[in-house]
């Protein structure tokens, strides 16, 4: 594959994922697009129950494979160096968009906030959380993590050097703020049903097992660095409370 071609590869599964990143708030909070959530039902309910959690499976499995060194080492045997991190943007997109499509609501309401200023202040954290996976991304690099980085690098014949290590803005206060916006974000809502819940209470669990993976490989990366870190910082709550500058 060519270097533009692998540069316009990478910034079409760079608007595939704002297209998926953008549906999923609208998905999570019911509103706008045309499947979400809570939309009308289909099917029995302990059926849909099922084929829910076979989609959330069907996400978070190689998502999360594909993310790991070893993975990685044998897929950049195929996939040019250069297009793996968008590769693998576009594969969780897809994903994704195929969750959302298939997604089987369970309207069943387990709670409801009525008072408007608890709808609110829970409205008002469901952005929060949207704001702060943004943030975050930006606050290292974003485009890295979506692969458009590398893939410029290559396009204008530059090596690629992996970020160093480094802990701005929100990353002193806690070690994974991208994973506790999106928690704030699904579990931040004034009308929870059961779908909702099981989404929220799945991506929850994937969530602590996807960081623990990660932080296992970031140790084997970048070693004492890292555990230093671990040790004065805490994964998805402080431990203290740092000045951000």
């Amino acid at each position: 594959m060519g270097r533009s071609l692998i540069l316009i590869y990478a910034g079409i599964c760079y608007l595939l994922f704002l297209g998926v990143f953008l549906y999923a708030i609208g998905f999570v909070g019911d509103f706008v697009v045309p499947k979400t959530v809570d939309s009308e039902p289909r099917g029995g309910a302990f059926d849909s129950l099922l084929f829910d959690v076979f989609l959330l499976g069907l996400f978070a499995v190689p998502h999360s494979i594909m993310a790991r060194p070893g993975f990685k080492a044998r897929w950049t045997r195929i996939v040019p160096h250069s297009a793996e991190r968008g590769t693998y943007v576009l594969v969780s997109s897809l994903l994704l968009a195929l969750l959302f499509w298939l997604w089987r609501p369970l309207p069943t309401v387990v709670w409801e906030v009525e008072r408007a200023m608890g709808r609110v202040v829970l409205l008002t954290l469901f952005w929060i959380g949207w704001v702060l996976v943004l943030w975050s991304t930006f606050s290292i690099d974003h485009f890295d993590l979506v692969g458009l980085r590398q893939a410029y690098l290559h396009a204008v014949d530059r090596p690629y050097e992996p970020r160093t290590f480094r802990t701005p803005s929100l990353y002193r206060l806690v070690r994974h703020p991208i994973m506790l916006g999106f928690l704030i974000a699904f579990w931040a809502t004034p009308r929870l049903t059961v779908g909702h819940l099981l989404f929220a209470v799945a991506n929850t669990l994937y969530i602590l097992a996807a960081v623990r993976l990660e932080e296992r490989d970031l140790v084997a990366h970048h070693g004492d660095i890292y555990r230093d870190y671990q040790r004065r910082v805490g994964m998805l709550f402080p431990k203290r409370l740092f000045r951000l500058r």
